[in-house]
């Protein structure tokens, strides 16, 4: 693969409505393409570079809605977005987002690094987080060194 970046998340949705405002509400989200299939809608929401697809759910999910930070099995565990301040996203959030985890600090990994997990309408978990930075070299297992360039 020459060149690769980030899509988009797809989310599917019980009331595709609720979850765009929940997104372009909280986060600030806009509307960046509907596509109309007849008998259904998938719409595009833009952030920045980050778009979420939005999908009509076609049932109910197979297992219980994930708690604090997300399910521990394979797969997706939360989405996540950085802010300048996790207190103040919180105060202007809806009072009707539950918290699911947190806040928490985690200044013993890195100062000024804090975190708090709310719930979307659907049940997904979403991180609001601060102050996470890289770490300049962070170590690579052998194996996977060997086998990536």
């Amino acid at each position: 693969m020459n060149s690769c970046c980030f899509a988009h998340i797809a989310l599917n949705c019980a009331d595709m409505n609720a979850t765009e405002h929940f997104y372009r509400r909280n986060f600030g989200f806009k509307r960046a393409r509907v596509i109309d299939l007849g008998h259904e809608q998938i719409v595009f929401l833009k952030l920045g570079d980050m778009y979420l697809e939005l999908f009509q759910a076609q049932g109910d999910a197979p297992s219980p809605k994930p708690i604090k930070d997300g399910h521990t099995w394979s797969g997706i565990r939360h989405i996540a977005f950085q802010v300048a301040d996790v207190d103040s996203a919180l105060a202007e959030m809806e009072e009707s987002v539950p918290v699911t985890f947190g806040p928490f600090s985690f200044d013993n990994f890195i100062p000024g690094w804090r975190t708090v997990w709310v719930r979307d309408p659907d049940g997904n978990i979403v991180e609001i987080s601060q102050g996470f930075v890289d770490q300049l070299t962070p170590p690579l297992d052998q194996e996977l060194a060997d086998a990536c360039p």
